[in-house]
């Protein structure tokens, strides 16, 4: 008596795959994020994997993937094992806003990402006339399709960090509590 059973559970790392179009700045958040410094990248061909770690022996593995067109044709490939989505929209970017939106309701539709949580970073904040996270909201009709997961739309700027940590600790725990209802145990494995 008082024992923890644990046959049903199975411990698994997350997984988490970071889309958008070429340009938005995945890349650069995501090496904000890992190595807390501005660096200079150029267009992803294929995909980066890193580990980042949020702090308290929570880390993730984010599966950063190019978003140039031909490379959207692929993005369904890496879906299988994904825990989360994080998709970037370049909030300035007027003139592609469309084509990102309808990439972002293509992906929604992979079998494989069906009811995994899905944050928006609302990137670029920092420019101008750059769209708000409510008007990310209401353009990529966030509410009618994400109404089966938990979703949220940040703000972040990903040259000066402000929105990255708070949208990744909103993803984080969305998949643990997606994971929950999976009956998965969420192992968040600190780097070495």
């Amino acid at each position: 008596m008082g024992l923890l059973s644990s046959k049903n559970l199975k411990a698994k790392q997350a997984h988490i795959l970071l889309l958008g179009l070429d340009s938005a700045g995945k890349s650069t958040l995501l090496y904000k994020l890992k190595l807390a410094k501005d660096i200079v990248t150029i267009p992803t061909i294929g995909f980066n994997v890193e580990m980042i770690e949020l702090g308290k022996g929570t880390s993730l593995t984010i599966w950063d993937v190019g978003g140039q067109e031909k490379m959207r044709t692929m993005w369904g490939c890496y879906c299988e094992q994904t825990d989360g989505l994080v998709y970037v929209v370049d909030s300035t970017d007027k003139q592609r806003l469309e084509d990102s939106r309808r990439e972002f309701e293509h992906i929604l539709k992979n079998e494989h990402i069906e009811n995994v949580p899905v944050v928006l970073l609302a990137n670029k904040q920092d420019v101008p006339g750059a769209l708000t996270a409510e008007d990310i909201t209401r353009i990529f009709k966030v509410k009618k399709l994400c109404w089966n997961r938990n979703w949220c739309v940040q703000p972040c700027c990903a040259i000066t960090g402000d929105g990255l940590t708070e949208g990744f600790r909103k993803l984080t725990e969305f998949v643990k509590s997606h994971m929950k209802t999976r009956g998965d145990t969420l192992a968040f494995f600190k780097q070495k």
